[in-house]
């Protein structure tokens, strides 16, 4: 039976039931020693830069008999924002109203965020507690991104218990299609100014024939 003394922030995440079967396939040894290293629980440099360039990510939550629902979160770079080292928070737009989300967070708290970074290949996980605030405009309007183009209908709250990444096995890579087409902008403004730099070049050269 685990304790207070003997519990980890991967217990989130690494039930009884989820370390029996890493024992009996082979890996709970490994994990057992990435316990005593611990999983983080505070949002440090690298997990505020990561979020701040983040444009999409998943949202996870449960009905209070555990029917789970993953629901997908998007707005401008940055929209998940740090409140403060444990606390993040998002702006909820306004959408199809089924309120599937607000409905399992207001009987079971527990929620989790998946924010996958396909052109880096990187992905991180984390487990925490939600609730949504409505009728509180000024924290409505300090999350909302400026001259974002979406109604905004209510603050999602979220609170961090543990959160970890993954390796990048088997990502596929991605890219957005703003960040290509400024891309193929910057290669086609390039190749024009060398174009122009080899005319030049021509004429100097035509004129001293």
């Amino acid at each position: 039976m685990t304790t207070a003394a003997d519990a980890y922030a991967s217990d989130v995440a690494f039930s009884p039931a989820v370390k029996a079967i890493q024992a009996r396939k082979g890996s709970r040894e490994a994990y057992a020693r990435s316990e005593q290293r611990g999983w983080r629980t505070e949002v440090d440099d690298n997990l505020a830069a990561f979020l701040a360039d983040a444009n999409s990510f998943y949202f996870a939550t449960a009905s209070a008999d555990g029917q789970p629902y993953i629901q997908h979160r998007g707005g401008p770079k940055g929209f998940l924002k740090v409140l403060d080292k444990q606390t993040l928070a998002f702006t909820d737009y306004a959408g199809n109203q089924q309120f599937i989300t607000q409905g399992n967070l207001s009987e079971n708290p527990k929620a989790y965020i998946f924010v996958m970074d396909y052109a880096h290949r990187r992905r991180v996980k984390i487990w925490g507690e939600a609730r949504v605030v409505e009728d509180d405009e000024a924290l409505t309007t300090s999350l909302m991104p400026k001259g974002y183009r979406a109604q905004p209908e209510q603050v999602i709250l979220f609170k961090i218990a543990a959160w970890d990444t993954n390796c990048p096995q088997h990502i596929p890579q991605k890219f957005d299609a703003g960040d290509v087409a400024a891309a193929l902008a910057a290669r086609d403004a390039r190749i024009a100014e060398l174009e122009a730099e080899v005319a030049a070049l021509k004429g100097a050269k035509a004129e001293t024939s």
